[in-house]
């Protein structure tokens, strides 16, 4: 009514509003503290002496972009993803921190909430729904019941991450049941993962209460999942990238949009300064056909309705927090300006607001629980001089299946075969601070390396190194423990690149431009010593991943996941 003046006008505004799917030109919206107050042709009754008024020139105003699934307890800080995200508009994300609690249990999760507080970028999280993957075999720690029930009292923890083990629910798995009957009572959102469920367990996976999956990677299951009520999220991430087939699909379909959102399910350094992240969606969609205003509605107003925060947050409205974009126009999809509660965060391609680094506790810093190595400790024992070895067999970075070689050994020690590109990989428990540890043999990654290491795998974050001797497997197993985490490519004794990961293992304390060129050098390393693959680094990563097929490596054994058995290296 303008009784109060706004702290805030934004004039000549051509509003994209997700509420009536049209651009409204010449509109004025008035903003007192971190609130939009009045929408429409005049706001001349809110402005007072004190009030700052931008003349937006009928460039296109926007909500804030949001994330509605993505693992954001990989490579960088909280606080370093934040300027990256938000030069692209992003202003919400939804974490899903599964990583971060398979290391350090309830109290990483709470540790890591502290790091996603008070930054100009608003981050809600959700309390693991996978843990353990598979409890016969899996190292991962997780968190109780009771430790659950307190964590959704947070303001900031809206329900259960992707449970993803859908078997569990088919099954009705006791654990998994009573943690979802605990979040439909406290009215909290469950996200979901079918990849590879359909028909009847998909139709009893969505009446346990979850509404919304981001594994589809056609038209036909987005199409299967919608007919069922659910919300999908379309995934283009450094993982997969299934958006362009989806949306085209979409297009002739003539699909309701409504429950449709973008999430990138995590974002690699290099993708997200490449390619951008929601931003990257929503121009990829307005490419392949789809209007701009549907674009950003998927990418705003969808994730917020399907949260249930409709009331706060996802387009620009009376009472609405104000986070607002700024476009000069609907095909490049570059905020020139960027407001998150009303404030001002980037301007013209720069972050104008300070990002105050946080205090980390020593005790999270400090995970990699293990001893010096020396080379013997990758020793595998025969008494033969040639032995048949059962073998992980890679058919891309993350599917593999049983392989087999013949290997001779030396010293009564099996060796790797680089004439045949079969490499020995091991896996040591890093986290419980036990001796136990697994060593097999890899076949078809061909680099000309001696060994890569890793501390970063995803939910069991067991120590895998893949080596061709065992001298240069011992010094990048010690460079990670010297580090307390992280990636490292030797070869004859000279560390060739290395990126620290020096919290929980698996996020780096450095900036983010330091953080994405190791990072680059680890993979470009490994790609021009002749690897089959394109991007190595996920290799060690999903190793030990037990809900894919069909070999993995872990501390406690080598794992048929379809049979549910330990394989010997040795046959």
């Amino acid at each position: 009514m303008g009784d109060k003046k706004a702290d805030l006008v934004l004039k000549n505004c051509s509003l994209l509003s997700v509420y009536t799917r049209e651009i409204i030109p010449k509109i004025q919206i008035s903003i007192i503290k971190d609130r939009i107050a009045y929408v429409g042709p005049d706001a001349s009754h809110t402005i007072g002496p004190k009030t700052a008024i931008i003349d937006v020139k009928e460039k296109f105003v926007s909500p804030g972009f949001a994330d509605p699934h993505v693992h954001i307890d990989q490579f960088v800080l909280p606080s370093e993803l934040a300027k990256k995200s938000l030069l692209c508009g992003v202003t919400s994300l939804f974490s899903d921190p599964i990583d971060i609690v398979s290391v350090s249990g309830n109290k990483g999760f709470q540790e890591f909430l502290k790091l996603g507080e008070d930054l100009p970028i608003r981050i809600f999280q959700v309390v693991p729904g996978g843990l353990p993957v598979d409890g016969k075999f899996s190292n991962s720690k997780t968190m109780t019941l009771s430790e659950q029930k307190n964590s959704v009292k947070h303001p900031h923890v809206l329900g259960m991450g992707e449970v993803f083990s859908w078997t569990k629910v088919t099954l009705r798995d006791p654990k998994t049941m009573k943690s979802l009957s605990s979040m439909l009572e406290s009215d909290c959102i469950i996200n979901g993962h079918t990849a590879g469920a359909s028909e009847k367990k998909l139709n009893a996976y969505v009446s346990s209460g979850i509404l919304s999956c981001h594994e589809p990677i056609n038209f036909d299951q987005v199409l299967e999942r919608l007919r069922l009520g659910m919300s999908v999220m379309i995934r283009e991430g450094s993982i997969r990238r299934d958006l362009k087939d989806i949306i085209q699909r979409v297009i002739s379909h003539g699909t309701y949009t409504n429950q449709l959102m973008f999430c990138s399910d995590g974002l690699d350094p290099i993708d997200i300064t490449k390619y951008g992240h929601i931003d990257h969606c929503v121009r990829e969609s307005i490419k392949n056909g789809l209007k701009p205003i549907d674009a950003i509605t998927m990418a705003s107003k969808n994730c917020f309705d399907y949260y249930n925060m409709n009331k706060d947050l996802g387009g620009i409205a009376p009472g609405k927090l104000a986070d607002i974009l700024i476009f000069d126009n609907l095909k490049t999809i570059k905020p020139s300006k960027v407001f998150v509660g009303g404030k001002l965060v980037v301007s013209n391609g720069k972050i104008v607001t300070s990002i105050k680094r946080k205090f980390i506790s020593s005790w999270i810093r400090n995970t990699v629980k293990l001893k010096k190595f020396s080379p013997t400790d990758f020793e595998v024992k025969t008494k033969k001089d040639h032995v048949d070895v059962n073998t992980i067999h890679m058919q891309t970075e993350i599917i593999t299946k049983l392989g087999e070689a013949k290997l001779k050994s030396e010293n009564s020690n099996v060796l790797a075969s680089s004439e045949n590109d079969v490499w020995k990989v091991a896996a040591f428990d890093r986290i419980y601070g036990t001796k136990k540890h697994s060593i097999g043999f890899l076949e078809n990654f061909g680099a000309d390396i001696g060994a890569f290491a890793s501390t970063w795998s995803f939910h069991e974050n067991d120590l895998i190194v893949i080596g061709s001797n065992e001298t240069d497997m011992s010094i990048a197993s010690n460079l990670l423990v010297k580090n307390q985490g992280g990636l490292a490519v030797v070869k004859s004794g000279k560390v060739l690149a290395s990126l620290p990961l020096q919290l929980a293992g698996i996020i780096s304390t450095d900036s983010f431009e330091k953080v994405s060129s190791n990072f680059k050098k680890i993979n470009d390393t490994i790609v021009t010593s002749g690897c089959k693959f394109s991007r190595p680094h996920l290799i060690p990563l999903f190793l030990p991943f037990l809900a894919l097929p069909s070999v993995r490596i872990l501390s406690g054994g080598i794992v048929d996941v379809k049979n549910r058995t330990y394989i010997n290296p040795i046959k």
